[in-house]
């Protein structure tokens, strides 16, 4: 789903709920005018549920909308303040827009340069290995070198690429990478705090809020810590300050924050977000100017791994050549 589109179309289902036009109607209108594609289709079918008096719990449920967001307009409907809601969650999944769709573009890069590489290692072998196939037809001799040598560098690219797919494509690969790699890291912990802040701002109890991000985390190293959390809560240690134990993959500076809101969980979780945005944000820029120079770097180091045997057997060759007009002399 992008979140850019979903972001801009809450602002405005937000907008026409204050002006008073019945949801299903603003649903409604809102679908004319929206691009054709998954998010149109499932509102349309909101839309369809809603006219036919389907209660709006229930028809978000069979929506396939992000969890987050169908808890966020049911508490919106209870406590009678959908539009309020629908705002907050536009600002939210605009963030998340902005950064993700900046780690993307961090992803993107690396993946160019190495199939760039690939592309120019792979034609050097072919070329090496064809000359050196019609070379060897005229000489008994063979060079000093091993041919596989040459083929190194593309076999190697080759498999870092194939890496690289796998863990963008394979949820559970990207899943738990999302909380090892920096960057990734600390935009994993803001999406995360903002989702608590956004939950506990708007009427939902501590557990249940962690209940229902330990389940968008499922199957991530931050399940854990949540399920940690959320039973000390239940066992009475209600404030983040009584939270004890191990907290991975969420660093001591994330906890610190989160209990700094004292009494007021909801805002220290506001300041983990904040902070953490920042901090994805610096770390995304520090590698966007660090990548050019590595980059660089490889490819520099890829073409001296096959020039080396290239300018070996060269020499090789002119040595034979220079032999052979020697004894014809």
């Amino acid at each position: 789903m992008n979140y850019d589109e979903f972001a801009f179309f809450n602002q405005q289902l937000a907008a026409m709920l204050r002006e008073g036009i019945p949801l299903e109607g603003a649903l409604k209108q809102l679908c004319t005018g929206m691009r054709s594609g998954s998010l149109r289709t499932e509102i349309q079918q909101l839309e369809a549920d809603l006219a036919r008096g389907t209660p709006l719990k229930e028809a978000l449920a069979r929506r396939a909308l992000p969890d987050l967001y169908r808890q966020m307009l049911d508490i919106g409907a209870r406590s009678n303040d959908l539009p309020g809601v629908l705002t907050l969650l536009a600002d939210h999944y605009h963030r998340a827009n902005a950064l993700w769709t900046r780690l993307k573009g961090l992803m993107v890069y690396p993946l160019i340069v190495i199939f760039v590489s690939l592309g120019l290692t792979l034609m050097v072998s072919l070329s090496f290995s064809h000359f050196m196939a019609r070379f060897f037809d005229q000489i008994v001799a063979r060079p000093p070198i091993n041919i596989p040598t040459v083929w190194m560098p593309p076999i190697v690219l080759a498999l870092m690429a194939l890496l690289g797919l796998v863990a963008v494509f394979t949820p559970s690969w990207r899943a738990r990478l999302r909380w090892r790699l920096p960057a990734f890291r600390e935009a994993s912990l803001a999406e995360l705090a903002s989702a608590m802040a956004l939950m506990l701002k708007n009427g939902t109890t501590l557990p249940e809020a962690l209940a229902l991000a330990e389940a968008l985390e499922s199957g991530t190293p931050a399940a854990k810590a949540l399920a940690h959390w959320r039973q000390l809560v239940e066992a009475g240690q209600g404030k983040p300050a009584e939270w004890t134990g191990d907290s991975r993959p969420f660093p001591p500076l994330f906890l610190w924050l989160v209990q700094k809101g004292g009494e007021d969980v909801a805002a220290g979780f506001q300041k983990a977000a904040e902070i953490y945005q920042a901090r994805a944000s610096y770390r995304i820029e520090m590698v966007l100017y660090g990548a050019l120079p590595v980059s660089i770097l490889l490819l520099g180091q890829m073409v001296l791994w096959q020039a080396i045997p290239l300018v070996r057997s060269m020499s090789w060759m002119m040595n034979v050549l220079g032999s052979d007009m020697g004894s014809i002399d």
